[in-house]
């Protein structure tokens, strides 16, 4: 027993120590650039500060992988399609998400850059022979609000190579136009020389410009909800480089508002409106005001509706339940209560902005609408529509396989560290080793090479 035993703790050393060292062996492969960090790059660093999940609902899958987003050479001819720019078409399926593709002005962090020359560095987890990078800005007035398309780029440097290893040139300095302030997005490309394809990275930058006056963009998609007898809201799309926004009604300020929302009531009823919005700088620039936008409010002799129900969502959702809540609706009579219905179906009458729903089948779908109803007894259209999914019925799992002997010819191989189960019991290895067929080496009588868990 004890030669068997000292003979198998030899093979598990082996093993272990065969293990370990093909654990040493790091597979990667890539690059990204490093300062200023890429977006991808960016969100990698931004798990120690956000957390895992924080970093990943952000970023998408790019967190564990900034150095894959890669796609076909030829840009701007070739490449990404527009509006999958930033996330490379997916990176051929390394990345496979587009969240980096999203695009608002005030969603991804952005590193302060001057006008002029800046240095650019690529870090390289696999280098490559290398045929040339080339570097892409936004245009001044670009749209901060929608995914990168190549309209709005233009090139701003090349830095050519010779075809050798793209570690021989890690930095590059490149020159940002003298006419650009504020949020911008450079693109950075990385040509391959000895493969069809290149990598595409995406830096988010504020421009510091002191040359210039730091002129705002016109406000965009500018638009009216809910418009009542006496009222309207009126919103429009963000952007970084705006302090405040003026709100103009047929031509005349009536108000200065700090965010991209404005509800304008005291209004008469049935009457047409105008109104336009024009974004200021930090510094007092104004931008352009935005397109016109017209709207009539509600004739006084046609019953209103009450507004309807905003963003309905879910608070949470387990196996049998499903937690909702909602936006409250307006009415100039006032709100008396709300209708929840599920599948089309009324299941809840309430005066509250939430609801639990309960008594659910687990790992089904359900689809939820709300409807608001005023002090005099209208109806409003319905809310947006929610459809959740209920958690599925989980069973523990037995964790590990069944101990059982080996043979000399068919070892029976248990590695340090697994659980297996015996007698009803679970076992943790506390070596790797083999069994060729000794019964005593069973968990409950080897206790040099098994735990009990």
């Amino acid at each position: 027993m004890r030669k068997k035993l000292l003979g198998s703790m030899f093979i598990a050393t082996c093993l272990l120590g065969g293990s370990l060292l093909l654990n040493e062996t790091k597979v990667s492969a890539h690059g990204y650039v490093e300062t200023p960090a890429a977006r991808g790059y960016q969100g990698q660093l931004d798990r120690n500060t956000l957390g895992w999940s924080g970093a990943l609902n952000l970023y998408g899958n790019v967190i564990t992988n900034p150095q894959s987003l890669e796609a076909p050479k030829g840009f701007p001819k070739g490449g990404p399609e527009d509006g999958r720019i930033a996330s490379a078409n997916g990176g051929f399926g390394q990345i496979g998400d587009f969240v980096l593709d999203n695009q608002t002005s005030d969603r991804w962090k952005k590193t302060a850059v001057n006008t002029g020359e800046n240095i650019f560095t690529w870090h390289y987890t696999a280098p490559h022979k290398t045929a040339k990078w080339h570097y892409y800005m936004t245009k001044s007035g670009w749209n901060q609000n929608k995914p990168l398309n190549r309209d709005e780029l233009e090139l701003i440097g090349t830095v050519n190579h010779d075809g050798t290893m793209s570690t021989n040139n890690l930095s590059h300095a490149i020159s940002i136009p003298e006419d650009r302030t504020g949020y911008h997005v450079i693109l950075s490309v990385w040509d391959v020389a000895d493969t069809s394809n290149a990598f595409y990275n995406v830096i988010d930058v504020n421009v510091k410009n002191d040359t210039i006056p730091n002129i705002p963009n016109k406000p965009t998609n500018l638009q009216s909800k809910n418009t009542t007898k006496k009222s309207t809201m009126l919103t429009w799309d963000s952007q970084v480089s705006a302090k405040s926004f003026n709100v103009y009604r047929d031509n005349q300020l009536i108000s200065t508002v700090s965010s991209n929302q404005f509800e304008d009531k005291n209004l008469e009823a049935g009457k047409e409106y105008t109104y336009e919005v024009e974004a200021i700088s930090t510094s007092g620039s104004k931008s352009p005001k935005s397109e016109k936008l017209k709207i009539t409010t509600i004739a006084e002799d046609i019953k209103e509706k009450p507004t309807a129900p905003q963003n309905l969502h879910s608070m949470g959702v387990d196996k049998n339940t499903a937690s909702l809540m909602w936006r409250a609706s307006t009415h100039t009579e006032g709100i008396k209560e709300y209708e929840v219905y599920r599948d089309g179906k009324l299941i809840k009458t309430t005066g509250q902005l939430s609801y639990q729903d309960s008594g659910l089948k687990a790992d089904t779908s359900y689809k939820y609408t709300v409807r608001a109803i005023s002090n005099d007894g209208i109806q409003s259209e319905l809310s947006n529509e929610l459809l959740i999914t209920t958690k599925k019925e989980v069973t523990e799992p037995i964790e590990g396989r069944t101990w059982k002997v080996g043979t000399f010819s068919k070892p029976e191989n248990y590695q340090r560290g697994e659980m297996i189960q015996y007698q009803g019991n679970s076992y943790m290895a506390l070596v790797t080793h083999n069994n060729y067929g000794d019964t005593n080496w069973n968990p409950v009588s080897a206790p040099s090479l098994w735990i009990k868990k």
